[in-house]
């Protein structure tokens, strides 16, 4: 497992790619909208596979997934590696592994939280599911790119804690664009509000990557909003989870600021449909 290629060159797989080409590891990238100036380009998704020894996907939801996957299976056997890092679904994700292990080749499940920033200073945390041996063994290479690796389980079981986490993420988001557009409402400054904000127990991580975003007004992508509301419609469809309240709430936030132009835009942007409404 010395070399590894990235397949999907978007927000964080760019980030990522350049930084396994500096630890001297990256075999190959490619990305379904050409991108020939990122390092290690390839021209088809199937050459990664034949130069990688660990193909990882990072690409926006299950259908892109099969996309790729159905391209690659050709040339996947007995020492390959898939590394799937898309947020998907748990359904989804099984179906993947059975896939690839038909082939002789290996499957882990490699969902991870941290937008663009984390990437950038190799602060990407993953959530690993699979056999542990494999796991263990990939280690020094996600250690190129990251800061924390959890062994979660089952490939399934980790798809399904992403899921968990980005709801958790979204609703503290949309709690806080809520509680910002109240203290504005009643002539509160932003200097004012986050001061006591960041003595307050609801202070969170969010509160603080988010807080530049929302005083500016910058809305350049993290993570973006049609990317958090494809996550929200997975964990909807997840068992027993189609009656949330807040995940309800979220999906609804999201689903409007898409429908109004935003979803290229952080999601973060959830404020202007509150602020609006």
């Amino acid at each position: 497992m010395n070399t590894i290629g990235i397949i999907g060159l978007g927000i964080i797989g760019g980030v990522w790619a350049k930084n396994y080409a500096a630890a001297g590891k990256l075999a190959g990238t490619w990305n379904r909208t050409p991108q020939p100036a990122a390092p290690a380009w390839k021209d088809t998704p199937e050459a990664v596979a034949r130069a990688a020894d660990v193909i990882q996907i990072v690409v926006a939801d299950p259908a892109a997934v099969e996309s790729v996957l159905t391209r690659i299976l050709p040339e996947l056997g007995p020492g390959k590696i898939v590394l799937q890092s898309s947020t998907i679904d748990a359904v989804s994700s099984a179906a993947f592994a059975r896939l690839v292990e038909a082939r002789g080749a290996r499957y882990v499940a490699a969902p991870f939280t941290g937008s663009k920033p984390a990437a950038e200073q190799k602060q990407t945390v993953f959530y690993l599911g699979g056999d542990a041996a494999l796991i263990a063994a990939l280690d020094p290479l996600l250690a190129c790119i990251s800061s924390h690796r959890f062994v979660i389980g089952t490939n399934e079981q980790a798809c399904t804690l992403k899921l968990a986490m980005n709801l958790n993420i979204a609703a503290q988001m949309q709690a806080l664009a809520e509680s910002l557009t109240l203290a504005r409402q009643a002539g509160i400054t932003d200097d004012v509000y986050f001061g006591a904000l960041v003595q307050n127990v609801s202070y969170s991580g969010v509160a603080k990557l988010k807080e530049p975003k929302l005083r500016a007004a910058d809305f350049a992508p993290q993570f973006s909003v049609k990317h958090m509301h494809k996550d929200m419609r997975l964990a909807a469809k997840t068992a027993a989870c189609d009656d949330f309240a807040v995940l309800d709430a979220v999906r609804e936030t999201l689903k409007t600021a898409e429908a109004r132009g935003m979803g290229d835009e952080d999601f973060s942007a959830m404020i202007k449909v509150i602020a609006e409404s």
